[in-house]
C-alpha cells in the first residue's frame, strides 16, 4: 500500500467513525414532516408545493454545512463540499420525492445520509482531494409525471428533457410548467450545466425487498440492477349482451386475456430457478360494464431478470403464446414498449464498498455484508452510463416500500451511512 493509499484509508475510517446516528435520525424526521401523514407515511410527490418546501429545507441544511448549492435545467439540486483540487467530484445522494402514499426513507435516506457524510467530514476536520456533491434528483418516482428517474436520466442525456417537459399529470399540468415554477422558486441558486463530469457515484438506498432482513444482515453490496422489459397486450373480441349470448357463441376478450395470463403465470413458476420476475400490471377493459361481454382488454407485462438471456427466452415464448391465441372473432397483438439491459457495477467499486460495509458491520458485531442484485430501478442505473457507479442497501422491514409502513431499524440506517461515509471519503481522495 502506498502512502497515499494509507492516508486515503485513514481518512475513510475517520469519516466512518464520525457519522452520528442521532443527527441522522433527526434529519430523517425533519424531512418526513414535509408531507407527513397520520399513519407515519409521507406524501410528497415531485414538484408539488410540499416538495418545493422540502427542497428549500434541504438547501438551507446544505448551506449550514458550508456547501455550495446549485441546480440544473431539470431542477436537480447539488450540494457541493469543496476539495483541495478542482477535480471532477464524487457524487452521492438519491431523491426526495415520494409515491402518493410513501414512506420516509425511500430516496430521502440517501440524500440525508449524503449530508450526514458531509457533517461527519466537517466534524472530523477531513479535507478531501476531490469535491464531494450530494444530489437530490427530480422525479425519480414517476408517480405524478412519467417516466420515472427524469432528473438522473436527463442529467446523463440532456436530449431527454424536451420530451419530459411535455409530460402531464392527472390534473393536466405539464412537467415543463411545474419545472419552471420550481426553478423560479430557487432563483437564489446558481444554474449549472447538465452532464457535468463526475469521478464516481455511490447511491445508498433501502432495499425495498426482503433479502437482507431474511439473511439477518444489515448491509448489502449491490452488484447491479436487473434487466427489464415491458409489454402491452391487446385482446379483441365482440361486445355482446351478458344475459342473452350463449357461452359457446361468445368471442370474449376477457376470456382470451385470462387464458394468456394463466399461461404466463405457469411459465413464471416453471422459470423460478432463473429468478425471472413477472407482473401483470395495468388492466383496461372495454366497455367495462357489468352486463356486457368485453370486446377489448389491454394489460401490461413487467418481466425482469439479471440474466438478459432469460428475458430473450421469455420473449420467444410470449411470441408463441400470442400466435396460438385464436379467439372465435377478433385477435391478439402485443408490443414491447420499454426495455433496458441489466446494469453491472464495476468490480473496483464493489471491492471498495465491500471493505466499507465489512468494517462498519464488524465494529457493530454484525454479519458480513451480502452481495445482491437490485430488482427495482434507481437513479444509479442511469449514472452508471456516466461514471463508475455502485449502490449500498440496508434492510427493509418485511420487504415493504412504497407504503406508509416502510421501516428500517435506526442502527441499520446508521451502519448504511457509515458505509457510505467510508466509500465517499475513499473515492474523494483518489
Amino acid at each position: 500500500m502506498t502512502q497515499q493509499d494509507s492516508l486515503a484509508r485513514h481518512a475513510a475510517e475517520l469519516a466512518q467513525d464520525h457519522v452520528n446516528s442521532g443527527r441522522l435520525q433527526a434529519a430523517i424526521a425533519a424531512l418526513a414532516a414535509f408531507g407527513g401523514r397520520d399513519d407515519g407515511g409521507v406524501s410528497r410527490e415531485t414538484l408539488t408545493d410540499i416538495d418545493l418546501a422540502a427542497r428549500r429545507y434541504l438547501i438551507e441544511q446544505a448551506r449550514a454545512l458550508g456547501c455550495e448549492v446549485s441546480t440544473d435545467d431539470c431542477a436537480n439540486l447539488f450540494f457541493r463540499r469543496a476539495g483541495k483540487a478542482d477535480l471532477p467530484p464524487v457524487l452521492t445522494g438519491s431523491h426526495a420525492d415520494t409515491q402518493p402514499v410513501g414512506g420516509k426513507l425511500d430516496g430521502a435516506y440517501g440524500v440525508l445520509a449524503g449530508l450526514e457524510v458531509i457533517a461527519a467530514l466537517n466534524e472530523a476536520g477531513i479535507e478531501t482531494l476531490r469535491p464531494i456533491e450530494v444530489v437530490a434528483w427530480t422525479n425519480e418516482e414517476g408517480s405524478r409525471f412519467g417516466p420515472g428517474a427524469m432528473g438522473s436520466s436527463a442529467f446523463v442525456d440532456p436530449a431527454c428533457l424536451p420530451a419530459y417537459r411535455a409530460s402531464v399529470d392527472g390534473a393536466n399540468i405539464r412537467f415543463g410548467d411545474a419545472l419552471d415554477a420550481a426553478l423560479a422558486a430557487t432563483d437564489d441558486v446558481p444554474r449549472r450545466p447538465m452532464q457535468r463530469p463526475m469521478s464516481a457515484c455511490v447511491e445508498l438506498h433501502i432495499e425495498q425487498g426482503p433479502v437482507l432482513e431474511r439473511a439477518a444482515v444489515p448491509l448489502g453490496v449491490v452488484t447491479g440492477i436487473q434487466s427489464v422489459r415491458w409489454y402491452r397486450v391487446e385482446c379483441t373480441g365482440v361486445m355482446a349482451h351478458a344475459g342473452t349470448t350463449p357461452m359457446d357463441e361468445r368471442s370474449d376478450a376477457m376470456a382470451t386475456a385470462v387464458g394468456i395470463a394463466h399461461q404466463l403465470y405457469a411459465y413464471a413458476a416453471a422459470e423460478a430457478a432463473s429468478q425471472l420476475r413477472l407482473t401483470l400490471g395495468r388492466w383496461q377493459v372495454g366497455p367495462n360494464s357489468v352486463n356486457t361481454i368485453p370486446g377489448k382488454v389491454e394489460f401490461t407485462i413487467d418481466v425482469r431478470c439479471v440474466d438478459e438471456a432469460v428475458l430473450a427466452r421469455f420473449e420467444a415464448t410470449l411470441d408463441a403464446m400470442m400466435a396460438q391465441a385464436r379467439p372465435r372473432q377478433g385477435g391478439v397483438t402485443y408490443q414491447c414498449f420499454f426495455r433496458r439491459p441489466p446494469t453491472h457495477f464495476p468490480a473496483a467499486m464493489l471491492s471498495l464498498i465491500e471493505r466499507a460495509c465489512a468494517r462498519a458491520s464488524e465494529q457493530a458485531s454484525q454479519g458480513k455484508p451480502l452481495h445482491l442484485t437490485s430488482g427495482a430501478f434507481h437513479d444509479a442505473m442511469y449514472l452508471a452510463e456516466h461514471c463508475p457507479t455502485a449502490m449500498i442497501f440496508v434492510p427493509s422491514k418485511g420487504g415493504i416500500s412504497h407504503n406508509a409502513a416502510e421501516e428500517t431499524a435506526p442502527h441499520e440506517l446508521f451502519l448504511g451511512a457509515q458505509a457510505l461515509a467510508y466509500t465517499v471519503a475513499a473515492l474523494a481522495n483518489q
